[in-house]
């Protein structure tokens, strides 16, 4: 029997990476397309890398037609809510329209799968506290979050009419590295915490700003969901095959159900024999209290569940960045 061919949109980036080395470790075939704007070639490592811009439909539909593409996973998006908000038209040009033309191309080819990076920034300043469930209000307060509702609302509009079958996965904080596969955080800027944590224990002239002091947590700094780069590969692995064996669209939100804040993670990499250097800055416009999710619909229906832990998160972030 032949081998299941995966084209997966934003492959040499962060999370579109492991999850291609799991995809392959699980014997399918993979196919990477990036534009390589944030994606590196050297991350590609698991099967051949079309160089193409998502906006362009018709070479979609030739990289599909020329690999006889069976699914896509689709990562390629922009994705920091700062630039976002300074330059709105470049998200909704990149990730809107560019999801409609992947989309566009697929329906071209009668490829009807995908599974779809998406994000708990969906759901806006949740309330108050609460574990995040899914079907809580999705109410985006910046523009990135808000192309990605638009895009599951796509989805589901398609899948109405019978012409897609898709997952929409929505991330809470991806973090850590894979050392054996050698790809990790490779952001430029870096604007996540954990890697800017670990800059500040080796770089003197790097200090780390923690955002406010005052929120209303335990011990007055941000609580935020850190889940595994690796555990979120294994639950696009097992969306996708629920998706072949159910035939159910669907959604769920991807995180460990256990929050921690900024000042415990800085704590756990003084565990690790790191000392980060930070300085606490004025809390920003937006930045909820306490984003963690409610994981039980995943559980339950995907049989998946996180399973490295913050300890191991943050050596694989720090043995990553020690290679960089």
């Amino acid at each position: 029997m032949s081998r299941k061919k995966i084209l997966v949109t934003g492959g040499a980036g962060y999370v579109g990476s492991h999850t291609c080395n799991l995809l392959s470790q699980n014997g399918f075939e993979v196919i990477v397309y990036d534009n390589l704007s944030t994606g590196h070639k050297e991350f590609v490592k698991w099967g051949p890398l079309e160089i193409g811009d998502l906006l362009d439909t018709n070479n979609l539909s030739d990289v599909i037609r020329k690999y006889d593409i069976d699914a896509v996973f689709h990562f390629a998006a922009k994705a920091y809510v700062g630039e976002s908000v300074q330059d709105p038209f470049k998200y909704y040009k990149n990730n809107i329209v560019g999801t409609s033309s992947l989309l566009e191309a697929m329906h071209l080819n009668n490829v009807k799968d995908i599974i779809f990076s998406s994000t708990c920034a969906t759901y806006g300043i949740p309330p108050k506290n609460q574990l995040i469930k899914e079907e809580m209000c999705q109410n985006p307060i910046n523009p990135y979050g808000f192309t990605k509702l638009v895009i599951e609302k796509m989805l589901h509009d398609i899948s109405i009419i019978g012409k897609i079958r898709y997952i929409a996965l929505r991330y809470f904080n991806a973090s850590g590295a894979s050392i054996q596969a050698n790809i990790g955080e490779k952001h430029n800027p870096e604007t996540h915490l954990i890697p800017l944590a670990i800059q500040s224990h080796y770089d003197e002239n790097f200090t780390l700003q923690v955002y406010g002091d005052d929120y209303d947590t335990p011990d007055g700094s941000a609580v935020r969901d850190y889940i595994h780069v690796d555990d979120l590969a294994d639950a696009h692995l097992k969306a996708y095959r629920y998706l072949e064996s159910s035939n159910q669209s669907d959604k769920f939100n991807l995180g460990t159900g256990q929050g921690m804040s900024v000042l415990e993670i800085l704590k756990a990499l003084r565990e690790l024999d790191l000392n980060p250097k930070f300085r606490i800055s004025s809390r920003r416009e937006g930045d909820p209290d306490f984003l963690v999710a409610d994981n039980g619909k995943a559980q339950r229906i995907l049989g998946w569940h996180a399973k490295k832990s913050i300890k191991e998160i943050l050596s694989s972030a720090n043995e990553w960045y020690k290679k960089l």
